[in-house]
């Protein structure tokens, strides 16, 4: 078996939306489109004017969750605070899951490292998803694309450091690498199950740091960008941005292997696969 993901090299608003429909997968109900609303000072966010035709389209509530660590994205006055400051209350209507609890907790029967998943009880009003990922490095988990929205991205401020520590919160820094990314691919597995596959993916390789949108102080972005990707698996769309990066012939792409590898990254994509709810096979379909 093989995913379809959609590719194309243009990066402009309108391409998101044509890769979104050329996906072909109605997204039913009321619809969550989850963003990352970048950390303050951060200067490589993909910004809401670049997801507004898509948003627009869709017709959904962007939403974002809490950070596990300090700063205005820990409560959700200050995130909400935050967004309308980098424009996104300006165009969406925009809601912090995790601004009340108590958390939902999605189980995971047949999770590796974590039997249980935390996230915002704002989750319950959604039918189906949008997962609009920056795709880029990322301090911890080496990079950050879909499957990072899915678990981190979508925890609730607990849930964040529940996944970090692999189901032992105080170890939220310390916990052993292999199974903080181990536990990423269970909790994204869990959300996954809790949206019964109503889920559309896009990763937008532009504006590609070492560096999350989480980190104020970020790296500039050290490669060229590569293109917008679009698909129904987290799984098989990760694995594709991973591979356009090692295709690459641009300079700067050792930079973001480097830190890729020395986070033993892969290994989120890994185990993911081997829960089985995508596969790292894929036909890339390229567009103009």
């Amino acid at each position: 078996m093989s995913a379809k993901v959609y590719f194309s090299r243009t990066i402009t608003p309108e391409k998101v939306l044509e890769l979104y429909k050329l996906v072909g997968k109605e997204l039913n109900g009321k619809i969550a489109i989850k963003v990352h609303s970048g950390e303050k000072g951060n200067q490589n966010f993909l910004r809401p004017e670049f997801w507004k035709p898509v948003v627009d389209s869709v017709g959904g509530t962007v939403v974002e969750c809490n950070t596990a660590y300090n700063g205005p994205r820990r409560n959700a006055d200050t995130h909400m605070e935050l967004m309308a400051e980098h424009g996104w209350s300006k165009y969406f209507d925009v809601e912090v899951l995790d601004a009340e609890g108590p958390d939902v907790v999605i189980p995971i029967p047949d999770g590796k490292m974590i039997k249980e998943n935390y996230v915002g009880k704002g989750i319950l009003k959604y039918d189906s998803m949008l997962v609009l990922s920056h795709f880029k490095g990322h301090p911890m988990g080496g990079y950050g694309g879909a499957l990072k929205q899915l678990s981190i991205g979508l925890a609730s401020s607990y849930g964040k450091a529940y996944i970090h520590g692999a189901g032992e919160t105080e170890k939220i820094w310390t916990q052993e690498q292999d199974l903080f990314l181990k536990s990423m691919a269970d909790a994204a597995g869990s959300v996954v199950d809790y949206f019964k596959g109503e889920i559309v993916y896009i990763n937008v390789m532009a504006n590609m740091s070492v560096d999350c949108d989480c980190v104020a102080k970020a790296e500039d972005p050290c490669m060229k960008d590569i293109g917008i990707l679009a698909s129904t698996d987290p799984i098989a769309i990760d694995q594709a941005c991973i591979d356009l990066v090692y295709a690459s012939e641009d300079e700067g792409r050792d930079h973001l292997i480097e830190r890729i590898e020395s986070r033993n990254g892969l290994l989120t994509i890994e185990a993911a696969a081997e829960l089985g709810y995508g596969c790292r096979e894929y036909e890339l379909v390229e567009i103009e």
